[in-house]
């Protein structure tokens, strides 16, 4: 785009040049044939010389300010991206909880960073909900990647419902995904919902039916919400989860020893390749492996099940619909009235020292 206006710029210039030497001719002209004294200079085209150089100017201006934007997002995509890189490098499994705690975000009143909130003493968030509690993770890689956009990208103000949304692009992408466009300019509030988080957030043991009321109440179709499943093709759920026989598909095979004292320390991988941004998710499906309730009932209906053949057959198609849910849900808008700011720390509001932006 700056390029394009760097180029409308020169066009602008030799336009101006050329009324104005128009101008200049005719009245050398006319000053030769009529005398000096009945030179009448032609203003005409001297107007719209000065109008296009005026014109230019704005173009110029223009071209700096959209350079010096894009500027500072490259910088804030490339502080993020070294952030998330580096926390996945150290453990394969964090691509995975970032795409989650994205999505746990963005689907309880909208992508504005409450699921980062810590609690207060006087102040219960979303982190202690059912869905979260001893499960959502990534909360200090978060934290980090704002932290160095802070460092690196001077005058440069992104939300952390910003730097959530890019971090989960960038774990698709780290993990073997398709990676895809993600728009700054998110707010984040500055309260959280405890309920929403447990009652707005698909369950492990919700059948088709509550899966698909909970997907269209977001303005979801029946296929994204088979796209949006298929980000368990990566990660692990708690064996305390898969151990409970409403979350569970009875006949997935588990690592889980179920009779055993367990902790959070024992996971169950979602599908045979859970470091791979993959359509194994899907195979899995097809052969009755899916690990949770959940999942495996998607192939427990002809349109549903549909969806999970095509995915299982073609990566490329579900790494297409997958990448345009996940733009769908990270577009997702906070609730209406909510009082918005740019966090400066992603786990508590601004003090009223901290302007709101």
């Amino acid at each position: 785009m700056a390029f394009r206006l760097s180029h409308l710029s020169l066009a602008l210039s030799l336009m101006a040049l050329a009324l104005a030497g128009v101008a200049i001719y005719r009245n050398t002209y006319e000053a030769m044939n009529k005398g000096l004294q009945n030179l009448s200079p032609d203003f005409g085209l001297l107007e719209s010389a000065a109008s296009i150089l005026t014109l230019n100017k704005n173009a110029e201006r223009n071209s700096d300010k959209l350079s010096q934007q894009l500027t500072q997002e490259a910088c804030v995509f490339s502080a993020v991206r070294g952030v998330v890189d580096s926390a996945i490098d150290a453990e394969r499994r964090m691509g995975a909880s970032l795409i989650r705690l994205h999505f746990h975000d963005c689907f309880v009143d909208g992508c504005d960073g409450g699921i980062l909130l810590d609690d207060t003493a006087s102040f219960q968030g979303e982190q202690t909900s059912p869905p979260n509690i001893n499960s959502a993770r990534g909360y200090e890689v978060i934290a980090q990647a704002k932290q160095t956009v802070k460092d690196t990208c001077a005058n440069t103000s992104v939300s952390c419902a910003d730097i959530l949304a890019i971090a989960a692009r960038d774990s698709v992408a780290k993990l073997g995904g398709q990676t895809y466009n993600v728009a700054l300019g998110r707010s984040d509030a500055r309260t959280a919902n405890f309920t929403g988080a447990s009652t707005q957030l698909p369950a492990p043991f919700d059948n088709l039916t509550v899966q698909i009321q909970k997907f269209s109440d977001k303005n979801f179709t029946i296929r994204e919400m088979v796209a949006l499943a298929g980000a368990h093709t990566v990660g692990f759920a708690r064996c305390s989860t898969v151990c409970v026989s409403t979350n569970v598909n009875p006949a997935a095979q588990l690592q889980c020893n179920c009779s055993a004292t367990l902790t959070d320390s024992n996971l169950q991988q979602l599908d045979t390749t859970p470091a791979v941004f993959d359509k194994v998710y899907y195979e899995d499906l097809n052969r009755n492996q899916g690990i949770l309730f959940s999942d495996q009932v998607l192939t427990g209906n002809t349109t549903t099940a549909a969806i999970v053949t095509t995915y299982s057959n073609d990566s490329n198609i579900f790494f297409g619909d997958f990448a345009a849910a996940m733009i769908k849900m990270g577009n997702l808008p906070p609730s209406a009235g909510a009082q918005l700011e740019i966090r400066d720390v992603c786990s508590r509001v601004n003090p009223s020292s901290v302007a709101s932006m």
